[in-house]
């Protein structure tokens, strides 16, 4: 190994990331080649549906979690309204989090959704309503974990913004009535 070459990043949590890509692979490769195996819409969409599922399941609860540091959910209140709640790590983890990680967490997040948006362009040229029907149910799947991790990261980086602020601003004071409490 050439002590001048810097060091290869490898993934922090390749068994994360491995379930993260099979879980999404799973519902497209089923989707794609079920029609090989299946006559039956109602074995086709049940099982495509639930594939995509344990998907949104998995990246929302465990690899976000694992990968990015991220974790959303929606509550309603008792006003009846819905709550956007966001789960992340503190700064020092956050810091610390592999960025090959990182970057196939957020790739694949949006691929997915391409490729439903594409598949379901697809069954539009070729008149497969029915079909639209399955693409519609994955591709909102994958949305919704699109928008819940990217306004969980928009307010990551909102909190981080804040307490690096506070810091400063106690810092400052503090260093202001350190030099007032000598003279």
């Amino acid at each position: 190994m050439d002590p001048s070459q810097p060091p290869v990043e490898n993934y922090a949590n390749p068994k994360t990331c491995f379930f993260h890509v099979l879980f999404k692979a799973s519902s497209l490769a089923f989707y794609i080649l079920s029609a090989l195996f299946f006559d039956s819409f109602v074995i086709i969409f049940v099982v495509t549906v639930l594939l995509a599922a344990l998907d949104f399941w998995v990246v929302k609860n465990v690899s976000g979690r694992i990968l990015v540091g991220l974790r959303w959910w929606n509550e309603t209140d008792d006003m009846g309204e819905s709550v956007w709640k966001f789960e992340c790590l503190d700064q020092e983890s956050l810091a610390r989090i592999n960025k090959k990680d990182s970057w196939l967490f957020w790739w694949t997040l949006y691929l997915t959704a391409v490729a439903w948006f594409v598949l379901g362009i697809f069954s539009l040229i070729r008149f497969q309503a029915d079909y639209l029907l399955v693409i519609g149910v994955c591709l909102s799947l994958s949305v919704a974990n699109i928008v819940g991790f990217t306004k969980c990261r928009k307010d990551a980086k909102k909190q981080i913004q804040q307490f690096a602020s506070q810091t400063i601003a106690s810092q400052f004071t503090s260093t202001l009535q350190s030099a007032f409490s000598v003279v």
